[in-house]
């Protein structure tokens, strides 16, 4: 079981390398490791087992953020109309995205960031990615709104990127342009 021990912090070599393709189909040793990702995020959202094992509660976790250097992702979460998003992805890619851009109101955190970050963070407002799924089937998903700035949240983590390098640094509350606001 992944535990916020497991979880690497800021400053941690792993947040800044670009991760490596997982040969498909995936190995089990990878599957298992995915597997456990997202266990992590479902019982970080369990007030029970949050408090036993001292979890932060969490939407996504990408491989990067256990020191697993592979294109790997898991997300946990509903969004505004109570449709589930449970998944655990290899090698997910953006295949495209709007010009319309969204931002979360209250800004974004992390599971490997102890602090806050004040600041909006600029994403796409829709996404479609494509990825293999745990049972080694391609899946297209077009996602919007909360949805996709969570997928974009984790698809950075592959890339090295962190949120808060998204922040507009002069002036971290300036609204981005042609960007719808999601209040979450």
């Amino acid at each position: 079981m992944i535990t916020m021990d497991d979880i690497v912090r800021e400053g941690h070599p792993a947040l800044r390398k670009t991760t490596d393709e997982v040969s498909i189909p995936p190995q089990q040793e990878d599957k298992q490791i995915l597997e456990e990702m997202l266990e992590y995020l479902r019982n970080s959202q369990d007030d029970e087992i949050c408090d036993r094992y001292g979890l932060r509660p969490g939407v996504g976790l990408a491989a990067p953020q256990i020191n697993v250097l592979k294109r790997m992702l898991a997300v946990h979460f509903t969004d505004q109309n109570d449709r589930l998003y449970s998944y655990g992805l290899f090698n997910p890619k953006i295949i495209s995205h709007s010009v319309e851009r969204s931002y979360l109101t209250s800004g974004e955190g992390c599971l490997s960031v102890d602090r806050e970050v004040p600041g909006y963070v600029p994403r796409h407002r829709r996404i479609t990615i494509k990825a293999i799924d745990l049972e080694g089937q391609e899946v297209k998903l077009r996602l919007k709104d909360f949805a996709a700035i969570v997928f974009q949240h984790e698809i950075d983590h592959l890339n090295g990127v962190m949120f808060y390098d998204h922040i507009n640094q002069d002036n971290p509350f300036k609204e981005p342009e042609n960007a719808k606001p999601i209040d979450r």
